[in-house]
């Protein structure tokens, strides 16, 4: 019995170790490897640096040629009407002398 008891607390033990060192693990391989704590941090590679421009141009070069080819995106598609000059037929606005308000101005 004793032995067993043993034998259980042991195997406790070394799942808890295993658990902490897991976590441990974790928190290591959450800075994706490179530690910089009051040091700068490592220079990228050409290779990241070129990528990233290239990117870049490609983004500046499809925003601005668009915006040449099809400025209506920017500027609208149709010109702007005044809405002061709407009739109220335009506008869906009944007479004055129709409706319910004409009983009203009677009374």
């Amino acid at each position: 019995m004793l032995t067993r008891n043993l034998v259980s607390r042991a195997v406790l033990l070394r799942s808890l170790k295993n658990a902490a060192d897991n976590v441990k693990q974790t928190k290591r391989n959450a800075g994706h490897g490179v530690w910089s704590y009051r040091v700068p941090p490592p220079m990228p590679s050409k290779k990241a640096i070129y990528l990233a421009q290239g990117i870049g141009g490609l983004c500046w070069w499809w925003i601005l040629y668009h915006c040449l080819s099809e400025p209506d995106h920017i500027f609208g598609e149709f010109t702007y009407i005044d809405p002061s000059t709407f009739t109220d037929a335009e506008l869906g606005v009944p007479p004055d002398s129709a409706g319910s308000l004409r009983n009203l101005k009677k009374e």
